[in-house]
């Protein structure tokens, strides 16, 4: 044999070795592995499907659910795997759609790679269930068209609606920033809970892999669903939230403008948080087509429906600030408990006149708080401010705002809601640069603070926590809604579970306390007053220059072993008795006993829900508003 003849045979020998190999290759491949059978099929077409997960469900303390899922559809369309030919008029009529809306859908820029025929993108949104189960049996008419499940929020309890907040779709910011997380179209918390706790309430998207074949049609799921991303769930949180005690404050304060602030003194734990007017969330849903008119609605509403009074307005506290400045005085050691005030109807100064209501001469401190008087707590604020001589009130003013500070006045106390205001007190820089061109200035001139008035601004739940403070004779939890995640019982975050110290010995609650609880049985709330269940509150009467006074209340109950403390704030209602107290009363006998018990005390809440302060647009011949 010669060496061309062996050449030849060695270079057929190795084609035929090549050729065995790509066949086992082959095989493996279509028949053991089946990948390329299936990619053959869908000519290698991998289409990228995201599966939304279910947003975590909200409940009360008790398990009552305040938020649930309801399911509706994304119907998508694959432009190159649609059928020319199907009766565009029967398509819309299922679909509940008009022949221009339907022209209007598939009209995409597919230059400007935002959008691509062969690429599933949503032809209509936030398609009921209902409209759904009418199209679904006649999917299979209509190629390249197919349905993707989302969830929208219901509530089925209309109330809660500041608290809860809403979800909406995200923006084109918050899809530049974090693209791993958001794609055009997903939905994100917007207000409220729902925005505090989106991350963890939104879950995790999954992704399915799927084949198509060269007209873009489903041709099976790319290497058995092996590649797929599992979805996950979103938490569902239990919250510390009494919706039975929510929907009876929200009940009393119709017709009004107000916020109130229910805190369990021993935890921080939020049971209520009210503001009126407010409205149904199921109106704010993203299944509501009438959303937008909604919304433009209420933010029109001179009543300010959409502002969240109870943790955004800021008031000056009235005479509620009393109770504080007692305490300060005492702990350092300028102010005898035992210290009697003459009040003739004012306080009494040179060129000064502040007036006072008429009555009983205030002994000691018990009965400056009980009844609320304007000459006791001037002369006490002027002598903390005064405390290093009346040469130098910035240095008494310093003392006093690092305790306001500590009880968490001029700051914002960090609960886990959007929008907290800090409010505010004056310091003496302030009063440094107010009175410049009047040189040093002096304690009488800003006698205002000692009643609560003046430059000094409150947000209601920092009132709330005020009454918390006292209920626990000197420290506070911050407050807060959130109780726990799914089953588990404990919080996330150690703030929620530090002690608070404000820097006031325990002893020098007491008095304050006595005092408070004689407000209630022989003082300026009377309407509070509660056979069974001792309370401790104080009145204000916050001055408003546009219109009638503020009405506010703060108390707690019971006086030992406090379970509840309130703070109520109802705009141009007037003394804090005529309101505020009766409302907090009644919410106070409702937690603590499940009903109104007497028949006096349902006379008290007919009275109360007589009351309205609501602003009612009445065309006048001159173009202005008024209201009855």
């Amino acid at each position: 044999m010669d060496i061309g003849s062996n050449r030849q045979q060695v270079i057929q020998m190795v084609f035929i070795a090549a050729a065995a190999l790509l066949l086992v290759k082959v095989f493996v491949l279509q028949v053991v592995n089946g990948e390329f059978k299936q990619q053959d099929k869908a000519s290698g077409a991998v289409a990228r499907y995201p599966i939304y997960p279910a947003r975590g469900l909200i409940y009360d303390r008790k398990g009552k659910l305040l938020v649930v899922n309801n399911p509706m559809y994304d119907l998508m369309v694959t432009v190159d795997a649609m059928d020319t030919s199907i009766n565009v008029n029967r398509f819309c009529a299922l679909v509940g759609i008009t022949p221009d809306e339907y022209k209007k859908a598939l009209d995409k820029d597919f230059r400007s790679g935002r959008f691509s025929r062969s690429v599933p993108f949503v032809f209509k949104s936030k398609i009921s269930a209902e409209a759904f189960a009418r199209f679904q049996e006649a999917l299979p008419e209509f190629p390249g068209f197919e349905i993707v499940l989302r969830n929208a929020r219901e509530y089925p309890a209309p109330v809660a609606a500041h608290l809860l907040g809403y979800i909406r779709e995200v923006d084109g910011e918050e899809v530049k920033t974090q693209p791993d997380v958001y794609t055009p179209g997903d939905y994100i918390g917007a207000s409220g809970l729902e925005k505090t706790y989106e991350n963890e309430l939104r879950g995790k998207k999954g992704i399915a892999y799927v084949l198509r074949d060269k007209l873009g049609r489903y041709a099976g799921a790319y290497r058995d669903g092996k590649d797929d991303i599992p979805v996950i769930p979103g938490k569902d949180i239990k919250t510390t939230v009494d919706l039975d005690l929510q929907q009876y404050a929200e009940y009393l304060l119709s017709n009004k403008r107000a916020g109130v602030v229910a805190i369990e003194p021993s935890t921080g734990e939020i049971l209520a948080m009210v503001t009126t007017p407010n409205y149904d969330p199921n109106e704010l849903t993203i299944t509501n087509n009438a959303r937008g008119d909604v919304y433009k609605k209420l933010a029109a509403d001179p009543n300010i429906p959409l502002f969240n009074r109870a943790v955004m307005a800021q008031y000056p506290p009235g005479s509620i600030h009393k109770t504080i400045l007692a305490l300060i005085g005492q702990q350092i050691g300028v102010w005898d408990v035992d210290r009697g005030v003459s009040c003739g109807g004012a306080y009494v100064a040179p060129g000064v006149r502040l007036g006072c209501h008429r009555h009983a001469y205030c002994s000691d401190l018990r009965t400056g708080i009980q009844h609320s008087c304007n000459a006791y707590f001037v002369t006490l604020f002027r002598t903390i401010v005064d405390m290093y001589g009346y040469k130098h009130p910035n240095r008494g003013l310093d003392t006093l705002n690092y305790y306001l500070n500590k009880f968490g006045y001029g700051r914002k106390l960090g609960i886990d809601y959007p929008g907290e205001q800090s409010g505010r007190f004056p310091t003496s820089e302030f009063f440094d640069r107010w009175y410049a061109r009047d040189g040093q200035w002096k304690s009488i001139w800003i006698r205002s603070l000692g009643i609560g008035q003046g430059e000094m601004l409150c947000t209601n739940i920092q009132l709330a926590n005020l009454a918390a403070i006292i209920a626990n004779r000197g420290h506070f939890y911050t407050p807060h809604f959130f109780k726990a995640f799914g089953d588990s019982s404990t919080t996330t975050s150690n703030r929620f579970r530090t002690k608070n110290l404000v820097g006031i010995d325990r002893k020098h609650f007491d008095p304050v306390v006595d005092g408070m609880e004689r407000v209630t049985i022989a003082g300026t709330a009377r309407r509070a007053f509660i056979p069974d269940i001792p309370i401790c509150g104080k009145t204000g009467t916050a001055e408003n220059n546009s219109g009638e006074d503020h009405s506010i209340f703060f108390c707690f109950a019971p006086k030992d072993n406090p379970r509840i403390a309130i703070a109520v704030y109802a705009e141009n209602a007037g003394f804090g008795g005529s309101v505020a107290a009766p409302v907090a009363s009644l919410m106070i006998e409702k937690y603590l006993k499940g009903e109104i018990r007497s028949p006096q005390r349902k006379e008290m809440e007919k009275m109360v829900l007589k009351k309205d302060y609501i602003i009612r647009e009445v065309a006048l011949k001159n173009g202005k508003t008024d209201q009855p």
